[in-house]
């Protein structure tokens, strides 16, 4: 039979980005990134006025911190701990919204903290990734974990089958953000997460069995 299978985001998930994001923000470009704001694309505000930026500003910025700025993210709590238990019944994929261009660097970003999987990119919803990893890999059961809800929702459409597990690891950012509809629960803390993957992972059960934080409110 084969190995369940996890799908893990890095951003936010694995490793700190926004208050670091903010930082060089303000270090090297005078521009506050609001991260009350809670909707990432008004979080990028001019300084003079308060405007956010446009989008065709803010990309640039987030571009230019993954080609520069990589070696400021530090490790969440618990993530690579809890890699190395999971991985001894599951396999892992690191599947991170990051231009192609970038996936080298966020190679050796994860291994250099003790993270070694395998790591594919992805530009836009991750359904269409999980679908065809679940084809290739045919796990015994699989979960996915992501901070944003917009890639819960995504699999939920493409892959209903699959666990999906909400998790955001920046404490200002968790305090602000509302658990994602589409998933099956929000956990924060690898320290408690690990506990809730492996028991999807080993259950022999579709996702389906199970509501979602959407129709269990």
């Amino acid at each position: 039979m084969s190995r369940p299978l996890l799908i893990t985001d890095c951003d936010e998930v694995l490793l700190h980005m926004v208050s670091h994001f903010r930082d060089w923000l303000d270090e090297a470009h005078g521009v506050d990134f609001d991260l009350s704001a809670g909707d990432y694309s008004r979080a990028v505000r001019r300084r003079e006025t308060g405007e956010p930026l446009p989008r065709e500003e803010t990309w640039p910025l987030l571009n230019g911190f993954f080609e520069t700025e990589m070696h400021r993210q530090t490790l969440v709590p618990h993530a690579r701990e809890a890699l190395t238990e999971l991985a001894s019944i599951a396999d892992i994929v690191v599947l991170t919204n990051l231009l192609d261009e970038h996936q080298e660097r966020r190679i050796a970003q994860l291994e250099a903290v003790g993270i070694q999987h395998r790591v594919l990119c992805n530009q836009g919803g991750k359904g269409t990734p999980v679908v065809q990893l679940l084809d290739e890999y045919a796990p015994s059961a699989a979960v996915f974990v992501d901070d944003l809800a917009l890639h819960h929702a995504s699999v939920e459409k493409a892959a209903p089958q699959v666990f999906r597990l909400h998790m955001v690891a920046e404490p200002e950012l968790a305090a602000i953000m509302p658990p994602a509809p589409a998933a099956h629960a929000r956990i924060d803390d690898w320290a408690d997460a690990k506990g809730w993957i492996r028991a999807r992972l080993t259950s022999g059960l579709d996702a389906r069995t199970l509501p979602m934080i959407g129709e269990s409110a």
